[in-house]
């Protein structure tokens, strides 16, 4: 049986990094994103539709998909 992974709020996804000690800018950084993109995902200025946002909720886990490394 294949389990689904849980999706998280960006709430969740902000204290994961958290969690794990890093800061959304310098999460962002270390993924090739610009920090402004991040805060605007997570904060819901942009729902993660398309290209590079839709990237960056699928790497938090706010959104399943793929990442695509060009809109990255």
């Amino acid at each position: 049986m294949v389990r689904k992974k849980r999706l998280r709020t960006p709430d969740e996804a902000r204290r994961e990094l958290e969690a794990q000690g890093l800061t959304i800018a310098g999460w962002a950084r270390a993924n090739g994103l610009r920090p402004r993109h991040v805060y605007d995902v997570l904060s819901g200025r942009n729902r993660g539709k398309f290209g590079t946002a839709h990237a960056i909720a699928v790497l938090l886990g706010i959104k399943t998909g793929e990442a695509e490394r060009e809109a990255v």
